[in-house]
């Protein structure tokens, strides 16, 4: 007769098998091997981008906004996430005044705090973790993307270089 394991030794082989992949971590950063840079894919409107994971806060689904009069059609107003004021910005309007991101699936994409900006970003959908290094130079257009195994097309879009944009920080009108 097979007896199943106990809970205190699932909980010993969870905790082993953690510590051996933060040894591996701690070993690779030391010895100064490359490991995975990963992307957040995002949706913006109809396109998709890759984002910086180091540039990029927290998602949340989209909240309440206080609207600000006399802004850019693109600044949505002022959110209040986890007791912080933050700006909120419609990246797809933002791009191209004929589009905007929202939408069933829209997310709240809140810069990371070494950017300076208390901000947030509108995207349509979250796709998830993104490695661009597994993905192939799209050479058919002009702006560099990159092509993933399915044969989608990602843009890689800095938002530490958006930011510094004079028209993004100019939100009155």
């Amino acid at each position: 007769m097979n007896a199943a394991p106990s809970a205190n030794a699932l909980r010993r082989t969870r905790l082993r098998d953690y510590q051996t992949q933060l040894l591996a971590r701690v070993q690779a950063a030391q010895s100064g091997a490359a490991q995975a840079v990963h992307q957040l894919g995002v949706s913006i409107g109809g396109q998709r981008y890759l984002l910086e994971l180091a540039e990029a806060g927290e998602i949340v689904p989209p909240v309440a906004l206080a609207r600000v009069p006399r802004t850019q059609p693109w600044y949505l107003g002022l959110a209040n996430i986890r007791g912080s004021l933050l700006g909120v910005i419609d990246l797809a309007r933002y791009l191209d005044p004929h589009h905007s991101a929202a939408g069933p699936e829209a997310r709240f994409l809140s810069l990371s705090p070494r950017l300076g900006l208390k901000c947030a970003l509108l995207v349509t959908h979250v796709h998830g973790l993104r490695r661009a290094e597994t993905m192939t130079p799209d050479t058919g257009g002009d702006a560099l993307r990159l092509l993933d195994a399915d044969g989608q097309a990602w843009t890689p879009l800095s938002l530490a270089a958006l930011v510094q944009e004079e028209r993004f920080l100019q939100v009155g009108l």
